[in-house]
């Protein structure tokens, strides 16, 4: 549960850094309206991640549409994270088919039931008409760019013409030009038990989209539909069906599943689609470097027969880790806290008693005032003694035998009744636990605080300062004094009366008797009384050893509980920040355990030490405890949001921050200094190989392969400026910089085309299958395979 509410406090962090404009970070615009369509149940996944981007990257992105084409569409409201501007097409449903002829009976369902077509032009023209509404978000309404995004082993898929064309021609009626791109997903690892029917449908697909591709493709349809149920046809070619096909793979050009896996391909959707229709401000021309030119590309990637090659793309970002930053900065604020409150202060013994109210002497105080009176002794003197024994008869006596005769065991019962029994009823409304709480509340309050870190260790069994050794000497000291006073009484009753120091008077025999009973209440008594303080101190300080063991317990359990959060906190940090070998994972841990003590001496500085247990930040830290680990992260996570992380070291550049944190334990290690330039080689290479491109090719050699490859971020930038003019005398491929006021990260888009469908190891590995199923009777193609050129 700690770890979780960590994270989440981390996440809300990173996606509220990610929004702030006023951290310097600005977005591009785009020239053009903007279409999605996702085609396909399994493109669902694809949709809030791609307009996510968009919403980061894009400042008029309000006004991007999206298309979802499937047999459950995601639909208005319904795709994830509830959009608005996702609309849903419905197609046939691929779900529950027998899986030999699934792609065939698809294709065939569409073309026998008109309600399809019917209800794809309604949503088409909806759509093209919601555009209309966003019209004052963009410089021109000329073209409109559509990206189509499907999965190659979608079945639904099998209908990518007709949708494509249609989409096109409605959209034509509104826009002078619609440039169309296609987004091929290939999910190898998820293939699983069903990788052999999985990489046939693949490769059935990925053999119609050549003949699509063909320069002499033609299509022609009635797809139009009016809303009285009229066909119009809808022609098309001789020419490809899309400007450019992007194939994009979750494995990589070695064959490596990056570590974001498909997240990275739906960051090149919107990165492409923004790199192609981005509004050009002055300060690229400024910057002196040229910006994305889709002619040229397409001339790169078409190979000297003149067939027109297809793409690949790969993308990588250097962004400060806002997460793991953040639930480092939580930990390193917990363990400060927690360091503040076990050093509070030093307490002598004396004071610590004191506190408590076990000094010795406050214990025979507070002993004492259980008693009644001491004076209450003398009204015992009217108590009826038996018979008036003659003082003669008591003489000889001792002064248990004289007391007996005289009262019997009614002065024993007196003192009972008088004094032992409403001191123990004093006593029994004695509450060490409740009395000591109102005390240390107050204390934890105070300045320095007083905590169960040192509670805990006051109330250890043993130890030079230990308030519970202490008050069990005195204990011990108790039970001495009492054997001796109780050996001291029975001692004085075994004497006799005639030895007592007494006043007797000549001649008046009751006068002295009452001289005796005045003389055996006082003395004997008085013993008594003395005797039975010290039992109720004794006892009253069995109360409070009992408390103090009690109390014990509890902040011991505290502490354990403050540790225990420190290590889920600590495993959250260690998780979060990851093993990540770059520049931008090394030494968080260490930079921000600095930045983060720092930030606290200095609220501290500035309000007042004790400003952590106010209740503005922490409140009480025992309360929280009571209430559960959780209470503790929340409340801390709340600090840290609103005091800690929004301090003047949090705001810094990326690179500034990059760089001192490499070089945050130079000092103390006697490590060499990270040189800024040292540290852009790093970030360069980085971003390099993590932007490699997302698809796996068999035989694809360096003469056919046309790179282009594109920064992200402040040109005016030290890094982005060494990255610039990193390898410009030797670099084979065009570079580009596509200027955003940024302060937080750079990103790379590096692009590669040329390549043919059968250059990918996907379509060599899934040939054998493709080829295996159709001999075994599955119709893969919703048109007659001999309509289809042969496979590669």
């Amino acid at each position: 549960m700690i770890r979780t509410l960590a994270n989440q406090y981390a996440a809300g962090y990173a996606r509220q850094e990610q929004a702030l404009s006023s951290k310097g970070d600005g977005r591009s615009s785009i020239h053009y309206p903007a279409l999605f369509l996702f085609l396909g149940d399994k493109s669902a996944p694809a949709i809030g991640p791609v307009l996510d981007s968009c919403e980061r990257k894009w400042d008029n992105a309000g006004g991007v549409m999206a298309l979802h084409a499937a047999a459950e569409p995601a639909g208005k409201g319904q795709s994830e994270g509830g959009r608005e501007r996702v609309m849903a097409m419905k197609l046939p449903a691929a779900a529950g088919r027998d899986p030999r002829t699934v792609r065939q009976d698809v294709y065939r369902e569409f073309r026998e039931d008109g309600g399809y077509l019917a209800g794809m032009n309604r949503v088409l023209r909806q759509l093209s008409n919601s555009i209309a509404d966003y019209g004052r978000l963009y410089s021109s309404f000329d073209v409109i760019h559509l990206s189509i995004v499907t999965r190659v082993d979608d079945p639904l898929n099998v209908l990518l013409p007709e949708i494509t064309l249609l989409a096109r021609a409605v959209l034509s009626q509104s826009f002078k030009s619609v440039q169309t791109d296609l987004y091929l997903l290939i999910n190898e690892r998820e293939q699983g038990d069903s990788f052999g029917y999985s990489s046939s449908v693949g490769l059935a697909f990925l053999r119609e989209l050549d003949v699509m591709q063909l320069a002499e493709y033609t299509f022609h349809a009635p797809l139009l539909v009016t809303e009285d149920g009229l066909s119009i046809p809808v022609s098309h070619g001789p020419s490809p069906l899309f400007d450019l096909v992007y194939t994009l793979s979750d494995k990589n050009e070695r064959g490596m599943s990056p570590v974001h896996g498909m997240d990275d391909n739906y960051e090149i959707i919107a990165h492409i689609s923004l790199l192609k229709n981005r509004v050009r401000p002055a300060a690229d021309a400024a910057s002196g470097h040229g910006g994305y030119n889709n002619m040229t590309f397409k001339s790169g990637i078409r190979g000297s027969s003149g067939r027109q090659g297809y793409a690949s793309a790969g993308f990588s970002a250097v962004r400060r880790p806002d997460k793991p930053i953040a639930l480092a900065v939580l930990y390193h604020a917990f363990r400060g806290l927690a360091s503040r409150m076990r050093e509070s202060g030093e307490w002598s013994l004396r004071e610590r008693q004191a506190l408590l109210g076990l000094a010795p002497e406050s214990l025979r105080e507070r002993a004492a005032g259980l008693l009644p009176d001491e004076a209450g002794l003398e009204d015992m003197t009217g108590l009826m003694s038996h018979g008036r024994p003659s003082f003669g008869e008591l003489k000889p006596l001792s002064l248990r035998e004289a007391e007996t005769l005289l009262f019997g065991g009614g002065g024993e019962a007196y003192f009972r009744g008088n004094f032992a029994e409403v001191s123990a009823a004093r006593l029994a409304g004695a509450d060490p636990g409740r009395e000591w709480a109102a005390v240390l509340a107050a204390r934890e309050q105070a300045t320095p605080p007083l905590t169960f870190y040192q509670l805990a260790e006051w109330t250890l069994e043993q130890g030079g300062g230990s308030v519970l050794q202490a008050l069990r000497q005195h204990m011990a000291g108790l039970r001495a004094a009492l054997a001796s006073a109780r050996g001291e009484l029975e001692q004085l009753y075994a004497e006799s009366v005639e030895r007592q120091p007494f006043q007797r008077v000549p001649l008046l025999d009751k006068r002295t008797v009452r001289n005796f009973i005045h003389y055996l209440f006082t003395n004997v008594y008085g013993r008594k009384y003395e005797i039975l303080r010290m039992e109720r101190e004794l006892d009253l300080c069995r109360l409070y050893d009992a408390a103090l063991e009690r109390l014990h317990e509890e902040s011991a359990a505290q502490v354990r509980a403050m540790e225990d959060i420190e290590a889920e906190l600590r495993t959250a940090a260690l998780e979060g920040i990851g093993r990540g070998s770059t520049a931008v994972d090394q030494n968080i841990m260490e930079y921000y355990r600095v930045v983060t003590e720092e930030v606290m001496n200095d609220i501290e500085a500035r309000r007042g030490p004790g400003i952590f247990q106010s209740e503005r930040f922490m409140g009480s830290m025992s309360e929280l405890l009571r209430q559960g680990g959780p209470a503790v992260v929340e409340r801390l996570a709340g600090v840290c949001r609103r005091e800690l992380l929004t301090a003047e070291p949090f705001t810094l550049p990326f690179e500034e921050e990059l760089l001192r944190r490499a070089n945050v334990a130079a000092a103390y290690e006697n490590r060499e200094i990270v040189s800024k330039e040292e540290l852009f080689k790093q970030l360069y290479r980085s971003l390099e190989d993590e932007a490699m491109i997302n698809v796996r090719l068999f035989e694809y050699t360096q003469e056919h392969r046309h790179e282009e490859k594109y920064f992200f971020g402040d040109s005016t930038s030290a890094f982005l400026r060494y990255a610039a003019a990193e390898d410009e005398t030797t670099r084979v491929y065009r570079l580009g910089l596509v200027h955003e006021e940024r302060r937080s990260g750079a990103e790379k888009l590096n692009l590669m085309g040329g390549f043919h469908l059968e250059d990918l190891l996907y379509y060599r590995n899934g040939k054998v299958y493709y080829e295996t199923y159709v001999q075994n009777g599955y119709r893969l193609h919703g048109v007659e395979e001999e309509s289809l050129p042969p496979l590669r």
